[in-house]
């Protein structure tokens, strides 16, 4: 006789897509959900949770966070048996060594794993099948990856840019092109000013380029919100906007592009220039015909060069030289140092 009073087994589900792209194109988290949650009612499982994660399916699981955030579902509550629900045994693992690693994880854990399309079985042939399954998906992924690979390999020889479109450019649906970068403005506009600027000597570093983008509110930022040097260095030596393609990867070195460039090849040639050469100090203001004694005058009392800065004080711009530097100043003396100030109007 059965119970119709016995509590329901409960269950978890797991979806995975491995892009944006396939989850928009059809394939995508929702639609696993909803082939899940109708398994899991034709089984009189109750369903106590869900855990999406877009990410590939290689390499480590640990890293995806959806499959992190289920397995600490799993360690809050060690005393409830919880069955792990999967669309695809695809959505488990693309990687054999990590496949049997993740099925551990599972088993160390109380937790009873139930696939759409395959029977997990506690069996030697069962395992065996498990592990032969799992080496097809890997392969598949490596044969998937090749192919990509190679593909992208081929549209960059045709002097297609394929991967992030760089600042200043984005990607528009070309007829007969395909994907093709085009100029992103305002953004476009900048970049050329950057090295316009760089290369005539009006941005005397780069981390006044820095600072010039900055100015723009819109620029890409950093997830800090700030504009990282690298990003600078990036710009100022990246060859698509000269309107060529260069790449290790795949071995193109100043391919002619089909995009079309915002500077000349003389101008990034200019810029690379001076970024190779001397590097100049910024231009310190405590120094000049100003502060014509400061280095040549040194205090009677301890031997220190004089010092010199700039303090505003109201209307007035006060210069001061002073005889000690703080480190070598006796506390009690450094209200007393010796300085001299020569005020000046605006």
């Amino acid at each position: 006789m059965s119970n119709k009073n016995s509590t329901p087994a409960i269950a978890v589900i797991y979806c995975r897509v491995s892009s944006r792209a396939q989850e928009a194109e059809g394939h995508g988290l929702q639609s696993q959900e909803t082939r899940c949650r109708e398994f899991a009612a034709s089984k009189g499982y109750e369903v106590a949770a869900v855990f999406p994660d877009t990410f590939t399916g290689g390499g480590d699981f640990m890293k995806r966070p959806g499959m992190v955030a289920l397995l600490s579902f799993l360690d809050a509550q060690p005393d409830q048996k919880f069955i792990v629900i999967f669309d695809d045994l695809k959505r488990f693992a693309r990687d054999t060594r990590f496949h049997l690693d993740l099925r551990e994880a599972f088993r160390s854990r109380g937790a009873t794993i139930e696939c759409l399309n395959f029977k997990f079985e506690d069996t030697p042939e069962g395992e065996f099948i498990e592990t032969i399954m799992a080496a097809q998906g890997a392969l598949e992924r490596k044969q998937n990856g090749r192919q990509v690979s190679q593909k992208m390999k081929a549209r960059m020889r045709n002097g297609y840019w394929v991967h992030n479109s760089p600042i200043g450019y984005r990607y528009k649906t070309v007829k007969g092109h395909g994907k093709l970068l085009i100029r992103d403005e305002p953004l476009a506009s900048i970049i050329v000013e950057a090295f316009e600027g760089y290369a005539s000597g009006r941005f005397g570093s780069q981390a006044e380029v820095k600072r010039f983008f900055e100015s723009f509110p819109d620029f890409p930022r950093a997830k800090t919100g700030d504009i990282r040097q690298q990003r600078v260095t990036d710009i100022l030596t990246h060859p698509a906007y000269t309107g060529h393609i260069c790449s290790e990867t795949y071995g193109i070195n100043w391919l002619k592009a089909q995009h079309e460039p915002l500077i000349s090849l003389a101008l990034f040639n200019k810029v690379q220039e001076r970024r190779q050469g001397v590097a100049k100090a910024p231009k310190r203001l405590n120094i000049g015909e100003t502060f014509v004694m400061r280095g040549m005058v040194t205090c009677a009392c301890c031997g220190a060069s004089l010092r010199s800065s700039i303090t505003r004080e109201m209307v007035d711009i006060t210069h001061i030289i002073s005889a000690r530097p703080k480190a070598v100043r006796p506390m009690a003396s450094r209200s007393r140092a010796t300085s001299w100030k020569v005020t000046s109007a605006r």
